[in-house]
Parts: structure tokens; C-alpha cells; sequence
């Protein structure tokens, strides 16, 4: 019996431990979120203004007309303006982000939201002033290469 006792005490304990159990402060402003692909590289390009992150997932190739890539932005951090000749798709994984066409209001994303870029129509995406940002793209070059225009201005992020 005692050697039971003592088997089930062992069993909880070796639970508890695994599930790393730790108190969460509910106050917290840290979010809750899980990687689903690497971070990737920083980005030391003109493209971008701000810290932003890219794992390239998919290359293109004699195959495949078709990239994808894992793109975090940190907060505050955006592309420039830019066309792509064959559109884009933007897959929302986490944080809170912006996209806007040029022409257009801008348009709030979270987490599950996805984009479909109209080929050949000027647009920027980034985060928000203060949350981070994770998207995944995915890229025709069927007709060409991403074309880079200006930056963003502070008045354009902040509309």
C-alpha cells in the first residue's frame, strides 16, 4: 500500500512538473501566442521602415511561379508601397496589423483575416503602433517581381 501511495505521489508530481505550471498575472499585457514558423531573418533592405522579420518558406522556381514567406513585423513597423504584377495573399497569423490600397481607407487585420492584393494595385501592410505583427504572403512572380515605390508617410500609417 505504502508503495502505491508512494507511486501515485511520484506520478502527480512528475505531472505537475511537466506541465510546467507556472501563476499567470491576468494583468499582464503579454500576449498569448504560439509560433507556427520560424521569425526568420531580419530585414536590412530599404522595402521596410521599422523591425521587421522574414522566413522565406517556399523559393520559386522552374516549377513553381509561386514564393511564400513568414513576414513579422514588430509594432510600428511597415512596408513601403509596392505592386505586385501578379497579386498577392496575405495570411493574418497573429498581432494586429494595417493594409491599404492606394486610394483606399485603411483596413485593420487580426488574426485569421486574409487578404487577396488585386495585381498590379499599389499597397503597403504593417503593424500596428503597438502590437506586433505576423503574416504569411504568398506571391506570384508569374508576371514579374515585386515593384517598391515610396515609403509610407507618418500621415498615411496614422489615417
Amino acid at each position: 500500500m505504502k508503495y502505491l501511495l508512494n507511486t501515485n505521489l511520484a506520478c502527480l508530481l512528475l505531472l505537475l512538473y511537466s506541465c510546467n505550471c507556472t501563476p499567470v498575472d491576468r494583468n499582464s499585457k503579454a500576449e498569448n501566442t504560439s509560433i507556427i514558423f520560424p521569425k526568420g531573418d531580419k530585414n536590412t533592405n530599404q522595402n521596410f521602415k521599422g523591425e521587421v522579420w522574414v522566413k522565406s518558406l517556399v523559393e520559386t522556381d522552374s516549377l513553381n511561379e509561386t514564393a511564400v514567406g513568414n513576414v513579422t513585423f514588430a509594432p510600428g513597423a511597415r512596408s513601403n508601397w509596392h505592386i505586385h504584377p501578379a497579386g498577392q495573399i496575405l495570411l493574418v497569423i497573429d498581432g494586429v496589423g494595417y493594409y491599404q490600397e492606394k486610394g483606399k481607407s485603411k483596413v485593420i487585420l487580426r488574426k485569421g483575416d486574409v487578404i487577396k492584393c488585386p495585381q498590379n494595385l499599389a499597397h503597403w501592410h504593417g503593424a500596428s503602433p503597438d502590437t506586433a505583427f505576423v503574416q504569411v504572403a504568398i506571391t506570384s512572380r508569374k508576371n514579374g517581381p515585386t515593384v517598391w515605390l515610396q515609403a509610407v508617410t507618418e500621415k498615411e500609417y496614422k489615417d
